[in-house]
C-alpha cells in the first residue's frame, strides 16, 4: 500500500494508472517550506507526512518554469496562479521573444528512514489560453502544437511531468520489490 500525500483525487487516480502497488489518499496539511528546490520542498513534505501517518508515503511538488523570467514562477507556481492567474504569467512571457518553458514535477517518497526523489519534465512553450481540459496553466502551456488542455486527460497524463516522475517511481518501485534495493 503507498500513501499519496495530496488533496487532488485527479492526482491520485493518475498515480494509480502508473504504480504497481495500491495507492490511497492522504489528506494531511503539511507545513510546505518555502525553497527554490522542488525536491527539497517534497522531500521536507514527505519526511513530516510520513511522521504523521505512521508509514511510509509520498507527496508530489510541481512547477511551471519559463525560461525567458529565470524560471519564474517555479515552485511558486501555485502562489502566483492564485494571485496573479494564467492570464497575467501568460503576459508576461509575451513580453519575451523567448518563450520557451517547461512544467517539471518531483516525487518524493520517504519510508520514515530515507527520501527517494523522482523527477519528470516536460517541455514546451507559453502561449494564448487555449482549450477547456486540465487545470492550472495547462491553458497556456503548448506541448508538441496542443496545449494541455487541449488534450484529452489520458494523452496528457501520457506525456505529463506528473507522468514521467510516476514511471521513474514505479521503475523504482519494481526494483525495490525486486530485492535489488532500488540504487540510484
Amino acid at each position: 500500500m503507498l500513501r499519496f500525500v495530496t488533496t487532488n483525487p485527479g492526482k491520485v487516480r493518475e498515480a494509480r494508472a502508473y504504480l504497481p502497488r495500491e495507492v490511497e489518499q492522504l489528506d494531511y496539511d503539511y507545513a510546505e517550506i518555502q525553497s527554490d528546490d522542488l525536491a527539497e520542498i517534497a522531500a521536507r513534505g514527505a519526511r513530516e507526512a510520513t511522521g504523521a501517518a505512521d508509514g511510509p508515503v509520498f507527496v508530489e511538488d510541481s512547477g511551471l518554469f519559463v525560461d525567458a523570467l529565470s524560471g519564474f514562477p517555479g515552485p511558486y507556481s501555485s502562489y502566483v496562479y492564485d494571485t496573479l492567474g494564467i492570464d497575467r504569467v501568460a503576459g508576461l512571457a509575451r513580453a519575451e521573444d523567448d518563450r520557451s518553458a517547461r512544467f517539471r514535477s518531483v516525487i518524493a517518497y520517504c519510508d520514515g528512514d530515507a527520501v527517494e526523489t523522482f523527477d519528470g519534465i516536460v517541455e514546451g512553450r507559453i502561449v494564448e489560453p487555449r482549450g477547456e481540459g486540465g487545470f492550472g496553466y495547462d491553458p497556456i502551456f503548448e506541448h508538441d502544437g496542443r496545449t494541455f488542455a487541449e488534450l484529452p486527460t489520458e494523452e496528457k497524463n501520457a506525456v505529463s511531468h506528473r507522468g514521467r516522475a510516476l514511471a521513474v517511481f514505479a521503475d523504482w518501485l519494481a526494483g525495490e520489490s525486486e530485492g535489488d534495493g532500488g540504487a540510484r
